[in-house]
């Protein structure tokens, strides 16, 4: 056993090629139908309200039965995959809400919409630990952020695709059509993610070498690497997945950071973004202009991940993801108090620029943080506390928004910059760092 390999020096004889190319576009293809999932619902909203007669905290209540669905659905898929592995929750997550986000096109009323969102949600709010799990265990340290935060800005992309939809089906045809089409692409996904091995880094944490080696091997022919492995080290399972083991001395600190960090940046965007169209109509736009706003704001998303996935490898996660965070709260907050259109848009895209960008490193920045044994379940409990803070947002805004513009935006101002402080003081630098194997290290 001496000689043998630890799955770092294996990873790192596989190097960055074909596969894992392939795999940033089946794993970002994914994100994208879940961004097109969440976000659809906040140009949806505005035709609910006038085709049900619905209050402003009613209409906030859709918004928040996606969120209560995505919450469980970050804490079962989290801790189950720790335990059965990456690849079943890989493929179930993104048929569960593909096909509950098509039957809430044909919703009949109300109170049907509401369960079938926060169905669709207990899928999308699975991909989050899964997806990144697997991503993170097929990359080598090299530039391993970087491409964590380009897996993230396809969620960029699904936005873009959901207001471009959104901007030409809904004046014309109706939310329902909106929604039947947002969910077809992820049932096309189910079907491509079919191909994807597990991730050997778990089975080999599982106590399942010989599996691991073979994919591995299967790996290294695809980047066109020549590499035989030989034994590999196996690393004894210290403990169990579970959230008590997130808040053991060694992660006590990093948990609580996450948490912070999590709840903050969704209280902030969600808060935010699902109530765009809205907020647009309340300064004087047409619901068309409001669309055709929240589309160049998708736009601005796209560069503020560019932006990040360059700085995460030159400044390093920590400092890129509390100056992000803080940035999203200053131009938030001036896109509150912003007089006439040319100083609202570019305070309003600048916003969108930094607050995804910080989203992008978060959940880079996030697996790094843990062992293998606990990755999935640490990425779910930190992906759950957007859960509960995208629960409150859009009924809270719905509040907010009936008193005072300004003020709802500047509670959303206040949160990115906690969140930012938060990292600031409690976080750890993980650039060029090992991922760890088990809890004892």
């Amino acid at each position: 056993m001496k000689d043998a390999l630890t799955f770092d020096e294996a990873i790192e004889r596989v190097g960055f090629g074909r596969f894992q190319r392939k795999l940033l576009w089946i794993c970002g293809a994914g994100w994208a139908a879940d961004a097109m999932e969440v976000i659809i619902i906040s140009f949806v909203i505005p035709a609910v309200i006038r085709e049900w007669g619905l209050s402003a905290a009613q209409a906030g209540l859709i918004g928040t039965g996606i969120f209560v669905g995505m919450l469980a659905g970050a804490w079962f898929w989290g801790t189950i995959t720790d335990y059965i592995g990456r690849k079943a929750g890989f493929q179930l997550t993104v048929l569960i809400d593909s096909v509950f986000g098509l039957l809430s096109a044909f919703a009949p009323s109300y109170g049907w919409l509401l369960a079938l969102r926060a169905l669709t949600g207990f899928g999308v709010g699975g991909t989050l630990p899964v997806d990144y799990a697997i991503f993170t265990e097929y990359l080598p340290r090299r530039n391993r952020g970087r491409y964590l935060v380009l897996l993230e800005s396809f969620w960029a992309l699904g936005t873009i695709l959901a207001a471009g939809l959104a901007w030409l089906i809904v004046p014309r045809f109706g939310w329902r059509p909106l929604l039947a089409i947002s969910a077809i692409p992820g049932v096309i996904i189910y079907f491509i993610r079919r191909y994807v091995p597990e991730s050997p880094r778990y089975l080999l944490v599982d106590g399942r070498p010989e599996e691991a080696r073979s994919i591995l091997e299967q790996v290294a022919r695809e980047n066109g690497v020549s590499a035989e492995f030989g034994e590999l080290q196996v690393p004894s399972r210290s403990g169990q997945a579970t959230l008590r083991s997130l808040w053991s001395r060694p992660f006590a600190r990093i948990t609580l950071m996450l948490w912070v960090a999590w709840f903050c940046i969704s209280l902030g965007y969600y808060g935010t973004f699902i109530w765009l169209p809205n907020i647009f109509v309340e300064r004087g736009f047409s619901f068309l202009k409001s669309y055709q706003n929240v589309f160049l704001m998708a736009l601005a998303q796209l560069p503020g991940y560019f932006s990040a996935a360059y700085l995460v490898e030159r400044w390093g996660r920590k400092i890129t993801l509390g100056a992000y965070l803080a940035l999203s709260g200053l131009f938030t907050y001036l896109f509150a108090i912003a007089a006439g259109l040319p100083l609202i848009l570019t305070a309003a895209i600048l916003m969108s620029f930094f607050t995804l960008g910080a989203w992008g490193v978060l959940y880079a920045y996030t697996p790094e943080l843990y062992p293998t044994e606990i990755r999935a379940t640490g990425m779910g409990s930190a992906s759950g506390m957007t859960r509960i803070a995208g629960a409150l947002a859009p009924s809270l805004g719905g509040l907010l928004l009936g008193v005072s513009l300004v003020a709802a935006l500047t509670l959303y101002a206040a949160a990115f910059l906690l969140g930012g402080l938060a990292v600031l003081a409690l976080g750890r630098e993980t650039k060029d760092q090992p991922l760890m194997e088990t809890l004892a290290g």
